[in-house]
């Protein structure tokens, strides 16, 4: 969105209430009224909802669900992350993109969010439906002080500050599913993808990838999946908890969602840095809906089941197994499932 469209934008947006003349907004950004008739006009284009009135001038209706750069940056709150946003209506994969920036240098807490991805993916491979209009898919890119080893307490981090974020935007808990899906009433409704650029000794990047289902109804999941998946939209209308905060109906606001998870997460990415890493995983704790849950154990070396009794202060998820030994399990080497289903 160019700067003078953003503030025109701006403008009808801080004045909800009334409408704002064509001349004022002709007086504020310099230009004719002409040229400030063809910035609404574009605006309208995108999906904004404006009001013309020959006498009144213009005013900005309510969009429950307007996802671009400038609705994610109105009201950001971080210093890092999100300062810089790279907003894509369709790309083959966030992931991709953020680690190609990476590569070539880009700031850390650059931020990559697309309306549809082509390409999604999940972790250990699997194909993640990322459909237009419906779900949050972005990255982030961080370049965490820590060892290869301990990046895995930034994943889980990662999945507070979305419980956190839903919580807050949404007025729905939900629970995690180690080591990073949040799970509504034993569903997916959201995936955590990380990955590392790393050396020895040091980690030269890493990109956190988010996966939301949003406004999804339950007629979009493929069959496959839609005994295992869910969306905020679905559990709103299903007339449980949810309290709607910010939303409209069971419709909530993907831009406010982004939003509140950049700000979560830069509260919980600082705590990193300063070493409060216990404080991340009790946290983790009371959100758990692994804890205390029967398991199977899948991975290289075979299955095992058991019951998952906590997790370690880096991160990894300490099983009691079935053949009598405790296992401390690495998220990245193995999958994770409840005995009486996904979670």
């Amino acid at each position: 969105m160019s700067d003078m469209k953003e503030k025109v934008l701006q403008a009808l947006k801080e004045n909800t209430q009334e409408y704002v003349s064509g001349e004022a907004l002709s007086e504020l950004m310099g230009v004719s009224r002409t040229a400030v008739w063809k910035y609404i006009s574009e605006l309208k284009k995108e999906g904004y909802v404006i009001e013309s009135s020959p006498k009144k001038g213009y005013r900005i209706m309510p969009v429950y669900d307007m996802l671009n750069e400038y609705e994610i940056r109105w009201g950001l709150k971080t210093k890092i992350i999100g300062r810089d946003i790279r907003y894509f209506n369709e790309i083959d994969s966030t992931n991709n993109y953020a680690k190609k920036i990476a590569y070539e240098g880009c700031d850390e807490g650059t931020v990559v969010v697309a309306d549809c991805q082509t390409a999604g993916r999940g972790r250990l491979g699997r194909a993640w439906d990322s459909a237009g209009g419906k779900g949050i898919w972005m990255s982030v890119v961080l370049k965490p002080s820590i060892a290869p080893e301990n990046v895995q307490i930034i994943t889980l981090a990662a999945s507070v500050a979305v419980a956190r974020a839903i919580a807050g935007t949404c007025g729905i808990r939900t629970g995690i599913k180690w080591p990073n899906d949040i799970v509504l009433d034993g569903k997916k409704v959201c995936g955590i993808l990380t990955e590392m650029n790393s050396e020895m000794e040091r980690v030269n990047f890493l990109v956190l990838g988010i996966g939301i289902n949003v406004n999804h109804e339950e007629g979009d999941f493929p069959d496959e999946i839609k005994d295992r998946a869910t969306s905020l939209k679905c559990y709103a209308d299903s007339g449980r908890e949810a309290s709607k905060k910010e939303g409209h109906g069971s419709v909530f606001p993907r831009s406010q969602i982004i939003g509140r998870i950049l700000l979560e997460l830069e509260e919980m990415y600082s705590k990193i840095n300063k070493g409060f890493t216990d404080e991340i995983i009790d946290e983790w704790r009371s959100y758990s809906a692994t804890l205390g849950r029967k398991v199977k154990i899948t991975g290289r070396d075979g299955e095992y089941e058991g019951t998952a009794k906590d997790v370690t202060r880096d991160g990894k998820l300490v099983v009691d197994c079935t053949d009598g030994i405790t296992r401390e399990v690495v998220s990245g080497e193995v999958s994770v499932r409840g005995l009486m289903g996904y979670v």
